[in-house]
Protein backbone atom coordinates (compact mmCIF):
# COMPACT_ATOMS: atom_id res chain seq x y z
CA UNK A 1 0.00 0.00 0.00
CA UNK A 2 1.40 3.51 -0.58
CA UNK A 3 0.70 6.01 1.63
CA UNK A 4 1.29 9.64 0.72
CA UNK A 5 0.80 12.55 3.18
CA UNK A 6 1.06 16.31 2.61
CA UNK A 7 0.58 18.53 5.45
CA UNK A 8 -2.83 18.74 7.58
CA UNK A 9 -3.80 15.45 6.01
CA UNK A 10 -3.20 12.26 4.61
CA UNK A 11 -4.21 10.16 1.94
CA UNK A 12 -3.83 6.66 1.52
CA UNK A 13 -4.19 5.16 -2.25
CA UNK A 14 -5.30 1.61 -1.73
CA UNK A 15 -5.01 -0.39 -5.22
CA UNK A 16 -6.92 -3.71 -6.11
CA UNK A 17 -5.83 -6.78 -6.81
CA UNK A 18 -3.93 -7.06 -10.30
CA UNK A 19 -1.48 -9.56 -10.81
CA UNK A 20 -2.89 -12.93 -11.54
CA UNK A 21 -0.94 -16.01 -10.34
CA UNK A 22 -0.53 -17.45 -14.30
CA UNK A 23 1.33 -13.68 -14.94
CA UNK A 24 2.95 -13.94 -11.92
CA UNK A 25 4.70 -17.50 -13.42
CA UNK A 26 5.46 -15.91 -16.18
CA UNK A 27 7.21 -12.92 -14.30
CA UNK A 28 9.17 -15.62 -12.38
CA UNK A 29 11.07 -16.96 -15.71
CA UNK A 30 12.32 -13.38 -16.27
CA UNK A 31 15.77 -11.35 -15.94
CA UNK A 32 14.67 -9.07 -13.25
CA UNK A 33 13.90 -5.21 -14.59
CA UNK A 34 14.25 -1.89 -13.89
CA UNK A 35 11.31 -1.04 -12.05
CA UNK A 36 8.60 -2.83 -9.94
CA UNK A 37 5.05 -3.57 -10.23
CA UNK A 38 2.35 -1.40 -9.00
CA UNK A 39 1.33 -2.45 -4.80
CA UNK A 40 -1.10 -4.85 -4.30
CA UNK A 41 -4.02 -3.20 -3.73
CA UNK A 42 -7.33 -3.41 -1.20
CA UNK A 43 -10.49 -4.73 -2.38
CA UNK A 44 -12.25 -0.93 -1.71
CA UNK A 45 -11.35 2.31 -0.43
CA UNK A 46 -13.32 4.67 2.17
CA UNK A 47 -12.01 7.98 2.60
CA UNK A 48 -12.41 11.69 1.90
CA UNK A 49 -11.93 14.63 0.70
CA UNK A 50 -11.14 12.89 -2.58
CA UNK A 51 -10.90 9.84 -4.96
CA UNK A 52 -10.13 8.53 -8.50
CA UNK A 53 -11.10 4.97 -9.74
CA UNK A 54 -9.64 4.04 -12.83
CA UNK A 55 -7.73 1.34 -14.76
CA UNK A 56 -4.52 1.50 -14.02
CA UNK A 57 -2.87 2.57 -10.94
CA UNK A 58 -0.29 4.79 -12.55
CA UNK A 59 -3.31 6.70 -13.85
CA UNK A 60 -4.50 6.76 -10.62
CA UNK A 61 -1.61 8.22 -9.16
CA UNK A 62 -1.16 10.53 -11.96
CA UNK A 63 -5.07 11.93 -11.26
CA UNK A 64 -4.42 11.76 -7.63
CA UNK A 65 -1.29 14.17 -7.94
CA UNK A 66 -3.07 16.34 -9.75
CA UNK A 67 -5.46 16.83 -6.77
CA UNK A 68 -2.83 17.23 -4.34
CA UNK A 69 -1.25 20.02 -6.99
CA UNK A 70 -4.71 22.11 -6.48
CA UNK A 71 -6.58 20.81 -9.49
CA UNK A 72 -10.23 19.71 -9.74
CA UNK A 73 -11.88 16.83 -10.86
CA UNK A 74 -11.27 18.26 -15.06
CA UNK A 75 -7.45 18.50 -14.23
CA UNK A 76 -7.40 14.69 -13.08
CA UNK A 77 -9.39 14.04 -16.02
CA UNK A 78 -6.66 15.03 -18.28
CA UNK A 79 -4.08 13.64 -16.29
CA UNK A 80 -5.82 10.24 -15.96
CA UNK A 81 -6.30 9.98 -19.84
CA UNK A 82 -2.77 11.25 -20.97
CA UNK A 83 -1.85 8.08 -18.90
CA UNK A 84 -4.21 5.33 -19.62
CA UNK A 85 -3.20 6.04 -23.40
CA UNK A 86 0.02 5.07 -22.36
CA UNK A 87 -0.39 2.01 -19.82
CA UNK A 88 -3.31 0.89 -21.68
CA UNK A 89 -4.13 1.52 -25.43
CA UNK A 90 -5.60 -1.14 -25.91
CA UNK A 91 -8.51 0.97 -24.52
CA UNK A 92 -8.74 4.29 -25.20
CA UNK A 93 -6.32 7.65 -26.02
CA UNK A 94 -5.79 10.54 -27.62
CA UNK A 95 -6.41 9.02 -30.61
CA UNK A 96 -9.62 8.28 -29.57
CA UNK A 97 -13.11 10.28 -28.57
CA UNK A 98 -14.94 9.60 -25.36
CA UNK A 99 -17.57 11.37 -23.54
CA UNK A 100 -17.56 12.86 -20.06
CA UNK A 101 -20.34 13.98 -17.51
CA UNK A 102 -19.08 17.07 -15.02
CA UNK A 103 -20.55 17.94 -12.18
CA UNK A 104 -20.42 21.64 -11.00
CA UNK A 105 -20.99 21.29 -6.93
CA UNK A 106 -21.01 25.13 -7.01
CA UNK A 107 -23.83 25.16 -9.47
CA UNK A 108 -25.06 21.57 -9.06
CA UNK A 109 -25.44 21.56 -12.79
CA UNK A 110 -24.21 18.57 -14.88
CA UNK A 111 -22.64 18.97 -18.56
CA UNK A 112 -21.91 17.00 -20.74
CA UNK A 113 -18.79 16.81 -22.92
CA UNK A 114 -19.52 14.98 -26.50
CA UNK A 115 -15.91 14.21 -27.78
CA UNK A 116 -17.33 11.42 -30.26
CA UNK A 117 -15.08 11.07 -33.14
CA UNK A 118 -16.83 11.94 -36.63
CA UNK A 119 -16.50 10.52 -39.78
CA UNK A 120 -14.76 12.16 -42.59
CA UNK A 121 -16.21 14.63 -44.77
CA UNK A 122 -16.22 12.59 -47.53
CA UNK A 123 -17.50 9.43 -46.34
CA UNK A 124 -20.86 8.25 -47.97
CA UNK A 125 -23.42 5.73 -47.03
CA UNK A 126 -21.15 3.56 -48.73
CA UNK A 127 -18.38 3.47 -46.76
CA UNK A 128 -17.94 0.23 -45.72
CA UNK A 129 -19.19 -1.25 -48.90
CA UNK A 130 -16.61 -3.56 -51.47
CA UNK A 131 -16.27 -2.98 -54.87
CA UNK A 132 -19.43 -5.38 -55.65
CA UNK A 133 -21.32 -3.51 -52.95
CA UNK A 134 -21.32 -5.93 -50.57
CA UNK A 135 -20.05 -4.68 -46.60
CA UNK A 136 -16.79 -5.47 -45.80
CA UNK A 137 -15.76 -7.95 -43.11
CA UNK A 138 -15.77 -6.38 -39.56
CA UNK A 139 -12.43 -7.34 -39.53
CA UNK A 140 -11.44 -6.10 -42.83
CA UNK A 141 -13.18 -2.83 -41.97
CA UNK A 142 -11.46 -2.51 -38.46
CA UNK A 143 -7.73 -2.49 -39.41
CA UNK A 144 -8.73 -0.15 -42.74
CA UNK A 145 -8.25 3.41 -43.30
CA UNK A 146 -11.84 3.06 -43.59
CA UNK A 147 -12.30 2.16 -39.89
CA UNK A 148 -10.59 5.65 -38.48
CA UNK A 149 -12.88 8.58 -37.35
CA UNK A 150 -11.05 12.54 -36.29
CA UNK A 151 -10.34 12.01 -32.93
CA UNK A 152 -12.03 13.84 -30.26
CA UNK A 153 -10.53 13.32 -26.75
CA UNK A 154 -8.29 16.21 -26.71
CA UNK A 155 -10.58 18.82 -28.10
CA UNK A 156 -12.93 17.63 -25.48
CA UNK A 157 -10.34 17.80 -22.70
CA UNK A 158 -9.96 21.59 -23.94
CA UNK A 159 -13.18 22.47 -23.91
CA UNK A 160 -14.24 20.97 -20.63
CA UNK A 161 -10.81 22.76 -19.06
CA UNK A 162 -11.94 25.92 -20.36
CA UNK A 163 -14.67 25.52 -18.69
CA UNK A 164 -14.01 24.37 -15.24
CA UNK A 165 -9.93 23.72 -14.88
CA UNK A 166 -8.62 25.06 -11.84
CA UNK A 167 -4.94 24.64 -12.59
CA UNK A 168 -2.55 25.17 -16.08
CA UNK A 169 -3.46 23.13 -18.83
CA UNK A 170 0.01 21.51 -19.39
CA UNK A 171 1.02 20.84 -15.75
CA UNK A 172 -1.74 18.25 -16.60
CA UNK A 173 0.50 16.25 -18.70
CA UNK A 174 3.71 15.90 -15.98
CA UNK A 175 3.33 12.66 -14.96
CA UNK A 176 2.30 11.25 -18.37
CA UNK A 177 5.07 12.54 -19.71
CA UNK A 178 7.77 11.72 -17.32
CA UNK A 179 6.06 7.86 -17.27
CA UNK A 180 5.85 7.81 -21.07
CA UNK A 181 10.32 8.76 -20.58
CA UNK A 182 11.30 6.83 -17.85
CA UNK A 183 9.51 3.21 -18.83
CA UNK A 184 6.34 1.45 -17.24
CA UNK A 185 6.22 -1.93 -16.26
CA UNK A 186 3.94 -4.18 -19.07
CA UNK A 187 1.14 -5.22 -17.16
CA UNK A 188 -0.54 -8.84 -17.44
CA UNK A 189 -3.56 -7.59 -18.97
CA UNK A 190 -1.40 -5.93 -21.51
CA UNK A 191 0.59 -8.66 -22.60
CA UNK A 192 -2.27 -10.84 -22.80
CA UNK A 193 -4.22 -8.75 -25.58
CA UNK A 194 -0.95 -8.32 -27.06
CA UNK A 195 -0.85 -12.02 -27.59
CA UNK A 196 -4.13 -11.51 -28.37
CA UNK A 197 -4.00 -9.26 -31.24
CA UNK A 198 -0.94 -11.19 -32.42
CA UNK A 199 -3.70 -13.17 -34.71
CA UNK A 200 -1.88 -13.96 -38.08
CA UNK A 201 -5.61 -12.51 -39.46
CA UNK A 202 -4.30 -9.34 -38.28
CA UNK A 203 -1.51 -6.85 -38.71
CA UNK A 204 -0.97 -5.74 -35.85
CA UNK A 205 2.83 -7.43 -35.15
CA UNK A 206 3.51 -7.09 -38.76
CA UNK A 207 3.09 -3.87 -38.93
CA UNK A 208 6.56 -1.45 -38.52
CA UNK A 209 4.61 0.99 -35.84
CA UNK A 210 2.62 -1.41 -33.79
CA UNK A 211 5.29 -4.68 -34.70
CA UNK A 212 8.37 -2.22 -33.28
CA UNK A 213 6.39 -1.14 -29.95
CA UNK A 214 4.34 -4.30 -28.63
CA UNK A 215 6.89 -6.52 -29.52
CA UNK A 216 11.03 -7.72 -28.96
CA UNK A 217 13.23 -7.52 -31.29
CA UNK A 218 13.00 -11.61 -31.68
CA UNK A 219 9.05 -10.61 -32.54
CA UNK A 220 7.73 -12.20 -29.14
CA UNK A 221 5.11 -10.24 -27.46
CA UNK A 222 6.25 -8.02 -24.92
CA UNK A 223 6.63 -9.55 -21.37
CA UNK A 224 4.97 -8.97 -18.06
CA UNK A 225 7.23 -6.50 -16.39
CA UNK A 226 9.08 -5.86 -19.41
CA UNK A 227 9.74 -1.56 -19.26
CA UNK A 228 8.26 -0.20 -22.23
CA UNK A 229 9.26 3.82 -22.59
CA UNK A 230 7.40 6.01 -25.37
CA UNK A 231 9.62 8.82 -26.31
CA UNK A 232 6.87 9.65 -29.41
CA UNK A 233 4.41 9.84 -27.22
CA UNK A 234 6.58 12.03 -24.73
CA UNK A 235 6.71 14.42 -27.59
CA UNK A 236 3.43 14.33 -28.77
CA UNK A 237 2.47 15.41 -25.02
CA UNK A 238 4.48 18.04 -24.99
CA UNK A 239 2.95 19.84 -28.21
CA UNK A 240 -0.61 19.22 -26.97
CA UNK A 241 0.28 20.87 -23.66
CA UNK A 242 1.69 23.72 -25.28
CA UNK A 243 -1.40 23.77 -27.33
CA UNK A 244 -4.50 21.45 -27.72
CA UNK A 245 -4.73 22.59 -31.33
CA UNK A 246 -1.39 21.20 -32.23
CA UNK A 247 -3.02 17.73 -32.22
CA UNK A 248 -5.49 18.89 -35.19
CA UNK A 249 -2.53 20.78 -37.11
CA UNK A 250 0.68 20.32 -38.17
CA UNK A 251 2.83 17.77 -38.05
CA UNK A 252 0.67 15.01 -36.11
CA UNK A 253 -1.93 16.00 -38.05
CA UNK A 254 -0.25 15.45 -41.12
CA UNK A 255 0.72 12.02 -39.22
CA UNK A 256 -2.53 10.78 -38.97
CA UNK A 257 -3.66 11.94 -43.13
CA UNK A 258 -0.91 9.93 -43.97
CA UNK A 259 -1.57 6.78 -41.75
CA UNK A 260 -5.28 6.96 -42.75
CA UNK A 261 -4.73 7.18 -46.36
CA UNK A 262 -1.79 4.72 -47.07
CA UNK A 263 -3.97 1.98 -46.57
CA UNK A 264 -5.35 -0.04 -49.66
CA UNK A 265 -8.94 1.16 -48.25
CA UNK A 266 -8.02 4.47 -47.62
CA UNK A 267 -9.99 6.41 -44.88
CA UNK A 268 -10.44 9.97 -46.44
CA UNK A 269 -9.56 12.00 -44.31
CA UNK A 270 -8.13 15.35 -44.71
CA UNK A 271 -6.41 17.86 -42.53
CA UNK A 272 -9.22 20.44 -42.79
CA UNK A 273 -11.08 17.64 -41.36
CA UNK A 274 -9.02 17.51 -38.59
CA UNK A 275 -8.75 21.28 -38.26
CA UNK A 276 -12.37 21.45 -38.33
CA UNK A 277 -13.19 18.89 -35.47
CA UNK A 278 -15.66 20.12 -32.60
CA UNK A 279 -16.35 19.11 -29.48
CA UNK A 280 -20.25 19.56 -28.13
CA UNK A 281 -21.37 20.57 -24.64
CA UNK A 282 -24.93 18.92 -24.43
CA UNK A 283 -27.35 18.14 -21.70
CA UNK A 284 -27.33 15.65 -19.90
CA UNK A 285 -30.44 13.11 -20.20
CA UNK A 286 -31.61 12.91 -16.22
CA UNK A 287 -34.84 11.09 -15.47
CA UNK A 288 -36.05 10.00 -11.70
CA UNK A 289 -35.85 6.30 -10.50
CA UNK A 290 -37.48 5.85 -7.47
CA UNK A 291 -35.37 8.17 -4.95
CA UNK A 292 -32.88 9.26 -7.20
CA UNK A 293 -31.66 11.46 -11.03
CA UNK A 294 -30.13 8.98 -12.39
CA UNK A 295 -28.06 11.44 -15.32
CA UNK A 296 -26.10 9.90 -18.65
CA UNK A 297 -25.00 10.96 -22.14
CA UNK A 298 -27.41 11.96 -25.01
CA UNK A 299 -27.21 11.02 -28.39
CA UNK A 300 -25.34 10.14 -29.91
CA UNK A 301 -24.42 8.24 -26.68
CA UNK A 302 -27.11 5.48 -26.59
CA UNK A 303 -26.55 5.31 -22.51
CA UNK A 304 -28.51 7.93 -20.90
CA UNK A 305 -31.56 7.24 -22.66
CA UNK A 306 -30.96 3.29 -22.71
CA UNK A 307 -30.04 3.30 -19.12
CA UNK A 308 -32.97 5.23 -17.98
CA UNK A 309 -35.35 3.39 -20.27
CA UNK A 310 -34.42 0.05 -18.29
CA UNK A 311 -35.00 1.35 -15.06
CA UNK A 312 -37.95 2.96 -16.08
CA UNK A 313 -38.92 -0.07 -17.10
CA UNK A 314 -37.99 -2.18 -13.51
CA UNK A 315 -39.96 0.78 -11.27
CA UNK A 316 -43.26 -0.32 -11.40
CA UNK A 317 -41.36 -4.03 -9.53
CA UNK A 318 -40.57 -3.65 -6.29
CA UNK A 319 -36.90 -4.61 -7.04
CA UNK A 320 -35.25 -4.13 -3.53
CA UNK A 321 -37.66 -7.25 -2.32
CA UNK A 322 -36.25 -9.63 -5.57
CA UNK A 323 -32.55 -9.05 -4.46
CA UNK A 324 -29.72 -10.60 -6.57
CA UNK A 325 -29.97 -13.87 -4.75
CA UNK A 326 -33.38 -14.40 -6.33
CA UNK A 327 -34.46 -15.96 -9.91
CA UNK A 328 -37.43 -13.44 -10.17
CA UNK A 329 -35.17 -10.20 -9.85
CA UNK A 330 -32.82 -11.57 -12.63
CA UNK A 331 -36.18 -12.23 -14.62
CA UNK A 332 -37.23 -8.70 -14.20
CA UNK A 333 -34.03 -7.50 -15.08
CA UNK A 334 -33.02 -9.48 -18.34
CA UNK A 335 -36.70 -8.54 -19.74
CA UNK A 336 -36.50 -4.60 -19.09
CA UNK A 337 -32.70 -5.03 -20.62
CA UNK A 338 -33.88 -6.40 -23.84
CA UNK A 339 -37.05 -4.26 -24.51
CA UNK A 340 -34.80 -1.19 -23.83
CA UNK A 341 -32.03 -3.00 -26.03
CA UNK A 342 -34.71 -3.49 -28.57
CA UNK A 343 -35.71 0.34 -28.58
CA UNK A 344 -32.19 1.44 -28.70
CA UNK A 345 -31.08 -0.74 -31.48
CA UNK A 346 -34.31 0.69 -33.54
CA UNK A 347 -33.50 4.14 -32.97
CA UNK A 348 -30.40 6.05 -31.73
CA UNK A 349 -28.12 7.68 -33.89
CA UNK A 350 -26.43 10.94 -33.97
CA UNK A 351 -29.30 13.63 -33.67
CA UNK A 352 -27.61 16.44 -35.84
CA UNK A 353 -28.44 13.49 -38.50
CA UNK A 354 -31.39 11.62 -37.31
CA UNK A 355 -34.76 12.20 -35.92
CA UNK A 356 -33.99 10.38 -32.52
CA UNK A 357 -37.19 10.15 -30.19
CA UNK A 358 -35.95 10.73 -26.57
CA UNK A 359 -38.77 12.31 -25.15
CA UNK A 360 -40.78 9.61 -26.41
CA UNK A 361 -38.61 6.28 -25.33
CA UNK A 362 -38.79 7.92 -22.06
CA UNK A 363 -42.58 8.91 -21.83
CA UNK A 364 -44.24 7.45 -18.66
CA UNK A 365 -47.21 6.39 -21.00
CA UNK A 366 -45.07 4.50 -23.02
CA UNK A 367 -42.43 2.96 -20.42
CA UNK A 368 -45.99 1.95 -18.00
CA UNK A 369 -47.25 0.08 -20.56
CA UNK A 370 -44.40 -1.72 -22.32
CA UNK A 371 -43.32 -2.63 -18.55
CA UNK A 372 -46.37 -4.71 -18.60
CA UNK A 373 -44.62 -7.34 -20.86
CA UNK A 374 -42.71 -7.55 -17.85
CA UNK A 375 -45.63 -8.70 -15.67
CA UNK A 376 -45.51 -12.56 -16.54
CA UNK A 377 -44.12 -16.30 -15.49
CA UNK A 378 -41.97 -16.78 -18.25
CA UNK A 379 -39.69 -15.30 -20.75
CA UNK A 380 -40.99 -13.22 -23.14
CA UNK A 381 -41.19 -14.97 -26.50
CA UNK A 382 -39.59 -12.80 -28.84
CA UNK A 383 -38.61 -9.02 -28.54
CA UNK A 384 -39.48 -6.09 -30.78
CA UNK A 385 -38.96 -2.45 -30.61
CA UNK A 386 -41.67 -0.57 -29.52
CA UNK A 387 -43.62 2.51 -31.55
CA UNK A 388 -43.04 5.43 -28.82
CA UNK A 389 -44.99 8.70 -29.18
CA UNK A 390 -43.81 10.67 -32.10
CA UNK A 391 -42.78 7.42 -34.04
CA UNK A 392 -44.44 5.54 -37.00
CA UNK A 393 -42.05 2.97 -38.53
CA UNK A 394 -39.33 1.25 -36.07
CA UNK A 395 -35.97 2.04 -38.21
CA UNK A 396 -33.26 -1.10 -38.48
CA UNK A 397 -29.66 -1.61 -37.11
CA UNK A 398 -26.87 -3.48 -38.47
CA UNK A 399 -23.98 -2.44 -36.45
CA UNK A 400 -21.37 -4.58 -34.61
CA UNK A 401 -19.75 -2.98 -31.37
CA UNK A 402 -16.69 -4.92 -30.01
CA UNK A 403 -15.43 -3.18 -26.98
CA UNK A 404 -11.99 -1.59 -26.81
CA UNK A 405 -12.85 1.64 -23.61
CA UNK A 406 -12.07 2.83 -20.34
CA UNK A 407 -13.79 4.61 -17.91
CA UNK A 408 -13.13 6.58 -14.41
CA UNK A 409 -14.63 7.96 -11.61
CA UNK A 410 -13.17 11.45 -10.13
CA UNK A 411 -14.30 12.94 -7.23
CA UNK A 412 -12.27 16.05 -5.93
CA UNK A 413 -12.14 17.67 -2.61
CA UNK A 414 -14.80 20.33 -3.78
CA UNK A 415 -17.27 18.11 -4.41
CA UNK A 416 -16.92 18.08 -8.39
CA UNK A 417 -17.29 15.04 -10.46
CA UNK A 418 -16.27 13.80 -13.52
CA UNK A 419 -17.60 10.13 -14.51
CA UNK A 420 -16.02 9.98 -18.28
CA UNK A 421 -16.12 6.79 -21.11
CA UNK A 422 -12.89 6.97 -23.33
CA UNK A 423 -12.45 4.52 -26.54
CA UNK A 424 -10.27 3.87 -29.63
CA UNK A 425 -13.16 1.15 -30.59
CA UNK A 426 -11.48 -2.27 -30.85
CA UNK A 427 -8.75 -4.09 -29.47
CA UNK A 428 -5.76 -1.52 -29.85
CA UNK A 429 -8.12 0.40 -32.07
CA UNK A 430 -7.28 0.54 -35.74
CA UNK A 431 -3.97 -0.61 -34.58
CA UNK A 432 -2.04 1.82 -36.66
CA UNK A 433 0.42 4.23 -33.98
CA UNK A 434 1.26 8.08 -35.03
CA UNK A 435 3.23 9.87 -32.56
CA UNK A 436 2.97 7.53 -30.31
CA UNK A 437 -0.36 6.79 -29.96
CA UNK A 438 -2.84 4.65 -31.28
CA UNK A 439 -5.27 5.60 -33.71
CA UNK A 440 -9.05 4.53 -33.09
CA UNK A 441 -11.59 2.39 -35.16
CA UNK A 442 -14.70 4.23 -34.10
CA UNK A 443 -16.33 4.78 -37.72
CA UNK A 444 -17.10 0.59 -37.43
CA UNK A 445 -19.69 1.67 -34.72
CA UNK A 446 -21.56 2.92 -37.46
CA UNK A 447 -24.08 0.72 -39.06
CA UNK A 448 -22.31 -0.90 -42.20
CA UNK A 449 -25.66 -0.66 -44.60
CA UNK A 450 -28.10 2.64 -44.84
CA UNK A 451 -31.00 0.52 -44.64
CA UNK A 452 -32.64 -2.91 -44.02
CA UNK A 453 -33.86 -5.81 -46.18
CA UNK A 454 -37.15 -3.82 -46.61
CA UNK A 455 -36.00 -0.59 -46.95
CA UNK A 456 -36.54 1.00 -43.76
CA UNK A 457 -33.59 3.43 -42.90
CA UNK A 458 -30.62 2.95 -40.46
CA UNK A 459 -30.31 5.43 -37.85
CA UNK A 460 -26.65 5.06 -37.44
CA UNK A 461 -25.87 4.88 -41.00
CA UNK A 462 -22.53 6.75 -42.15
CA UNK A 463 -22.45 10.17 -43.19
CA UNK A 464 -19.51 12.47 -43.87
CA UNK A 465 -19.12 14.64 -40.62
CA UNK A 466 -21.30 12.76 -38.63
CA UNK A 467 -20.81 11.07 -35.35
CA UNK A 468 -21.28 7.15 -34.70
CA UNK A 469 -23.84 5.96 -32.12
CA UNK A 470 -21.83 4.79 -28.64
CA UNK A 471 -23.14 2.25 -26.03
CA UNK A 472 -20.71 4.54 -23.29
CA UNK A 473 -22.77 5.50 -20.22
CA UNK A 474 -21.52 7.67 -18.00
CA UNK A 475 -23.41 8.18 -14.96
CA UNK A 476 -23.95 10.50 -12.19
CA UNK A 477 -26.76 9.85 -9.55
CA UNK A 478 -28.03 12.41 -7.15
CA UNK A 479 -30.24 12.36 -3.98
CA UNK A 480 -34.20 13.97 -4.23
CA UNK A 481 -32.31 17.42 -2.39
CA UNK A 482 -30.25 17.44 -5.28
CA UNK A 483 -26.91 15.99 -3.97
CA UNK A 484 -24.29 14.02 -5.61
CA UNK A 485 -25.14 10.39 -5.06
CA UNK A 486 -23.11 7.95 -6.53
CA UNK A 487 -21.20 7.91 -9.92
CA UNK A 488 -20.30 4.54 -12.42
CA UNK A 489 -19.58 3.28 -15.44
CA UNK A 490 -17.84 1.03 -17.56
CA UNK A 491 -16.26 -0.35 -21.25
CA UNK A 492 -17.38 -2.47 -22.87
CA UNK A 493 -18.80 -1.92 -26.21
CA UNK A 494 -22.81 -2.39 -26.77
CA UNK A 495 -22.85 -3.99 -23.37
CA UNK A 496 -21.89 -1.46 -21.49
CA UNK A 497 -25.31 -0.74 -20.95
CA UNK A 498 -25.98 -4.00 -19.07
CA UNK A 499 -22.93 -3.46 -16.73
CA UNK A 500 -23.69 -0.10 -15.91
CA UNK A 501 -27.77 -0.83 -15.34
CA UNK A 502 -26.08 -3.84 -13.44
CA UNK A 503 -24.35 -1.49 -11.21
CA UNK A 504 -26.93 1.18 -10.31
CA UNK A 505 -29.83 -1.61 -9.50
CA UNK A 506 -27.06 -3.28 -7.39
CA UNK A 507 -26.35 -0.43 -4.91
CA UNK A 508 -29.77 1.44 -5.41
CA UNK A 509 -32.07 -1.00 -5.35
CA UNK A 510 -30.42 -4.24 -3.70
CA UNK A 511 -27.92 -1.26 -1.50
CA UNK A 512 -24.37 -3.14 -1.83
CA UNK A 513 -21.17 -1.29 -1.99
CA UNK A 514 -19.87 -0.48 -5.25
CA UNK A 515 -17.43 -3.08 -4.94
CA UNK A 516 -20.14 -5.62 -4.52
CA UNK A 517 -21.89 -4.36 -7.05
CA UNK A 518 -19.19 -4.12 -9.20
CA UNK A 519 -18.69 -7.69 -8.81
CA UNK A 520 -21.87 -8.93 -9.18
CA UNK A 521 -22.12 -11.27 -11.62
CA UNK A 522 -22.72 -9.50 -15.29
CA UNK A 523 -25.97 -10.51 -17.32
CA UNK A 524 -26.29 -8.91 -20.99
CA UNK A 525 -29.60 -9.56 -22.37
CA UNK A 526 -29.78 -7.81 -25.95
CA UNK A 527 -31.89 -9.85 -28.41
CA UNK A 528 -33.34 -13.67 -27.47
CA UNK A 529 -30.00 -14.81 -26.29
CA UNK A 530 -28.97 -13.84 -22.61
CA UNK A 531 -25.42 -14.02 -21.67
CA UNK A 532 -24.71 -15.39 -18.24
CA UNK A 533 -21.07 -14.67 -16.15
CA UNK A 534 -19.53 -18.00 -15.40
CA UNK A 535 -19.98 -16.62 -11.44
CA UNK A 536 -23.49 -17.20 -12.06
CA UNK A 537 -24.89 -19.42 -8.83
CA UNK A 538 -25.59 -23.07 -11.54
CA UNK A 539 -29.09 -23.09 -10.09
CA UNK A 540 -30.38 -19.98 -10.82
CA UNK A 541 -28.85 -20.58 -14.21
CA UNK A 542 -30.89 -23.38 -14.71
CA UNK A 543 -34.16 -21.55 -13.25
CA UNK A 544 -33.66 -19.31 -16.24
CA UNK A 545 -33.74 -22.10 -18.42
CA UNK A 546 -36.69 -23.31 -17.06
CA UNK A 547 -38.42 -20.03 -17.76
CA UNK A 548 -37.94 -20.17 -21.09
CA UNK A 549 -34.90 -17.99 -22.10
CA UNK A 550 -32.25 -19.12 -24.56
CA UNK A 551 -28.99 -18.49 -22.04
CA UNK A 552 -25.09 -18.74 -23.06
CA UNK A 553 -24.09 -19.43 -19.50
CA UNK A 554 -20.58 -20.12 -18.08
CA UNK A 555 -18.85 -17.45 -20.36
CA UNK A 556 -16.97 -14.40 -19.23
CA UNK A 557 -18.11 -10.56 -19.11
CA UNK A 558 -15.17 -8.33 -20.00
CA UNK A 559 -16.66 -5.17 -17.87
CA UNK A 560 -14.36 -2.76 -16.78
CA UNK A 561 -17.02 -0.55 -14.07
CA UNK A 562 -15.72 1.61 -11.56
CA UNK A 563 -17.79 3.68 -9.35
CA UNK A 564 -18.03 6.12 -6.03
CA UNK A 565 -20.61 6.74 -4.02
CA UNK A 566 -21.32 9.13 -1.16
CA UNK A 567 -21.97 7.26 2.42
CA UNK A 568 -24.60 8.64 5.28
CA UNK A 569 -21.72 10.31 6.73
CA UNK A 570 -19.97 12.18 3.79
CA UNK A 571 -17.23 10.26 3.13
CA UNK A 572 -16.81 8.08 -0.22
CA UNK A 573 -16.10 4.70 -1.05
CA UNK A 574 -15.35 3.43 -4.19
CA UNK A 575 -15.19 0.57 -6.46
CA UNK A 576 -13.02 -1.24 -9.22
CA UNK A 577 -13.72 -4.11 -11.30
CA UNK A 578 -11.63 -7.32 -10.47
CA UNK A 579 -11.93 -8.31 -14.00
CA UNK A 580 -9.35 -5.59 -15.32
CA UNK A 581 -6.74 -3.71 -13.79
CA UNK A 582 -8.65 -1.40 -11.89
CA UNK A 583 -7.82 0.83 -8.70
CA UNK A 584 -9.47 2.80 -6.39
CA UNK A 585 -7.24 6.21 -5.00
CA UNK A 586 -8.08 8.34 -2.45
Amino acid sequence: MVTVTQPGASHTMRFLPIFAAAALAACSSMPMLAQEPAPTPDTESTARPYMVAAANPHAVEAGLAALRAGGNAVDAAIAVEAVLSLVEPQSSGLGGGAFMLYLDAATGEITVYDGRETAPASATPEHFLDETGEPLSFVEAWTSGRAVGVPGVVAMLAMAHEDHGARPWADNFDPAIALAETGFAVSPRLHSLIVQASNPALPFSSRPDTGGYFFTEAGEPLPVGHVRDNPAYAGTLRAVAADWRNFYTGEIAEGIVEAVNSDARPGGMTLEDLAGYAPVRRDAICRLYRAWRVCGAPPPASGGVTVNELLALLEPYDMAATGPGTVEGWRRFIEASRLAYADRDAYIGDPAFADIPVAGLLDSGYLSERATLIDRDTAIPAVTAGTPPGVSVPGVDATAEPGGTTHFVIVDAGGNVVSMTATVESLFGNQRMVGGFLLNNQLTDFSFTATGPDGRPAPNAVAGGKRPRSSMSPTIVLDQDGEFHLATGSPGGSSIIAYVAKSLVAMLDWDLTPQEAISLPNVVARGDVVRIEDSFPPDMVDALEALGFTLDANRSENSGLHAVRVLPDGTLTGGADPRREGVVGE
